[in-house]
Order: structure tokens, then C-alpha cells, then sequence
């Protein structure tokens, strides 16, 4: 037959337990140490205040974790930033120390020009109530100055037509540059029988203002017949391919026709 006691929850060390309790609230008042109590008093008290001051002791430092030091690798790493962030500052103090050095070095010689060229001005302030003094001593309708500018740009007018005059002699008496050309003619025979050397002393006879012969050759054709190639130099403003061609072709005894080889401007 069951227990009746088998399905009630029953507290059966209730009595312990409220004692320990009471014990370890003694203890936190301090009107009892561990170890008191009941046969040297209760282990679990003991663990449950050791817990609790330890816990305390984290909370009031938690670098140290109750030890009184902080681990090694903690503080080495704390050192390490230490140095490092001094590092960092001396190098920003002597950047800025530079900078201020270069500011004032500009600042220094920057006032060296203003106050040199403050000193010019200063002197030449006093001149300025002299000359309003003259003013209004002397007629208002008085120019001191007019004569000498009057003067100035006669004598500007006068050199500048000077410097015209001479560039357009300059301009004369050079030389007029002379349009000339190479013109090579052929001059054909009537047939094999025609003298050539006295064909080409009658082209060389025509003669005129802008002309001058060069030299000459003999050209075979065919047939025993030979055709004569002269050159000759011309202005071009007095000799043309029209005057050659007439002149020459004139000898009609001798010259069958005249053509223009080349015509080169010289």
C-alpha cells in the first residue's frame, strides 16, 4: 500500500536550510564569522559568502579581477599604446612648431617691402598742400605744364616724320627686283641642206632690250635633219615667247618653225 506522503511535496530540511540563512546573514552583518554555527558551521554558507565576496571584489576593480594586478598581456598592450600615441603627439608638436617658424618667416619678409614702400609714400605726402597752395595763389585759368607738352609733341610729330622720310628713301634706293625666266627653244630647218651654223647666227642676231642668249646645240631629227636648241634668259616685263617666236621665224629661208622647249622663272 502507498504512503499517503508520496504525492505532497514536503520540505523536509527546511530547518537546515533557514539556519544556514540566518547564519550567513549574520556573517554579511558582521556579527558572525564563517566557521560558526553548527559543528564548525556549514559548508555551504562558506562557499555561498566566498562566491559573493569574490563577485564583490570584481564589481569594485574589474582590471585587476580582485588580484591587485592587472594579466601581463593587458598591461604590455596598454604600454605599447602609451608609446605609440606619445610618438604621435611629439611628431603633430614639431609639425606645428615648424609651421610657425615658416608663418613667421613669411610675416618678417612680408613687412620688409610694405614698410620700404610706405616710406616713399610718407615723404612725398608734404608735397601735396604746397601745390594746392600754388593752386590758389596762381590764376585758375594758368597751365605751369602746357608749354612743355606742347613742346614735347612737337618734337614727337617732327622725329616720327623724320624716321618716315628716311624709311621711304631707304625704300628707293633699293633696287627693284626683276622678274626673269629660262626659256629653251627648238628651231626647226626647212630640210638637211640648211646651213645650221648660219640658222643659229641668225636667231643670235635678234636683239632686244631684256635678252640675253646661252648656250646651244644641235638636236638630230631624222633623215640627215638636225634642229638647233638655244637657251636664253628674259625679263618678263620686256622680252615674251611671242617676240622670239616672231623674230626668229622671220628668217623664213632658214626657220620652219619655233617651239618653246621649257619656261622656267628664275
Amino acid at each position: 500500500m502507498a504512503s499517503p506522503l508520496m504525492n505532497e511535496s514536503v520540505w523536509f530540511n527546511q530547518q537546515k536550510f533557514e539556519k544556514a540563512e540566518a547564519n550567513y546573514q549574520q556573517i554579511l552583518a558582521g556579527t558572525a564569522t564563517p566557521g560558526q554555527g553548527k559543528q564548525g558551521g556549514s559548508s555551504l554558507v562558506n562557499e555561498i559568502a566566498q562566491a559573493r565576496q569574490e563577485i564583490s571584489k570584481l564589481l569594485q576593480n574589474p582590471i585587476t579581477g580582485g588580484g591587485g594586478s592587472a594579466p601581463p598581456g593587458k598591461m604590455d598592450s596598454l604600454e605599447r599604446e602609451n608609446r605609440e600615441l606619445r610618438k604621435v603627439t611629439d611628431e603633430l608638436r614639431a609639425m606645428v612648431l615648424k609651421l610657425e617658424n615658416r608663418v613667421s618667416a613669411l610675416e618678417r619678409g612680408a613687412g620688409v617691402p610694405a614698410a620700404s614702400a610706405a616710406a616713399p609714400a610718407a615723404a612725398a605726402k608734404p608735397s601735396k598742400p604746397a601745390a594746392a597752395d600754388d593752386d590758389d595763389d596762381d590764376d585758375d585759368d594758368f597751365d605751369m605744364f602746357g608749354s612743355d607738352d606742347e613742346e614735347e609733341a612737337a618734337e614727337k610729330e617732327r622725329l616720327q616724320a623724320e624716321r618716315v622720310a628716311a624709311y621711304k628713301a631707304k625704300k628707293a634706293s633699293k633696287p627693284a627686283l626683276v622678274a626673269k625666266s629660262n626659256i629653251i627653244l627648238e628651231v626647226k630647218p626647212w630640210d638637211d641642206e640648211t646651213d645650221m651654223k648660219e640658222l643659229e647666227q641668225k636667231v643670235r642676231k635678234v636683239s632686244t632690250d631684256g635678252l640675253k642668249w646661252g648656250s646651244s646645240k644641235l638636236v638630230p631629227v631624222g633623215y640627215g635633219i638636225n634642229k638647233l636648241q638655244i637657251m636664253c634668259v628674259v625679263e618678263d616685263d620686256k622680252v615674251g615667247t611671242d617676240f622670239l617666236e616672231e623674230a626668229i621665224t622671220a628668217h623664213e629661208d632658214y626657220v620652219q618653225s619655233v617651239d618653246v622647249v621649257a619656261f622656267n622663272k628664275i
